[in-house]
Order: C-alpha cells, then sequence, then structure tokens
C-alpha cells in the first residue's frame, strides 16, 4: 500500500530536476529509505551500549551458570 506525499520546492528546482530526467519521487524514496535505514544504525547502536553496560553489570560465573542450566534443560 501507498500514500502520497508532498514536498513544497522551488519552481526552479523542479525545473531543473525535470531538465536532468531525475524521478523525484524515486529520490525522494531512496533517500528516505537511507536516513531510515541510519536511523536504525543509530538505534541499533545505541541499544547494543546498553546492553554492553547491563552485561558488564552481571558476573562471569551468573552467565556461565545461566548458560549451563539452559543447555540441561533441553
Amino acid at each position: 500500500m501507498s500514500t502520497i506525499i508532498t514536498a513544497k520546492v522551488p519552481k526552479k528546482l523542479r525545473d531543473e530536476a525535470r531538465k536532468y530526467g531525475i524521478n523525484i519521487s524515486k529520490l525522494i524514496r531512496e533517500a528516505l529509505e537511507r536516513e531510515i535505514r541510519r536511523r536504525k544504525i543509530e538505534e541499533t547502536m545505541r541499544l547494543q551500549k546498553e546492553l554492553k553496560k547491563t552485561f558488564e553489570k552481571i558476573k562471569r560465573d551468573e552467565i556461565v551458570e545461566i548458560i549451563r542450566e539452559t543447555r540441561n534443560e533441553r
């Protein structure tokens, strides 16, 4: 499903884009996809840092014990 989004750009800019055969819709779609991808990566990195801080608080022996318990449950 698609939706329509409008953007106000100067007429001169639109005319130049047409002159060079630029598909404005495609360009906007690709730019939006790149920006969303970039922000997802940023969010993942932020969450990774938070998890790292959390895991640093857990002692290694506790982690080993939890892993062993999980293996034994199978």
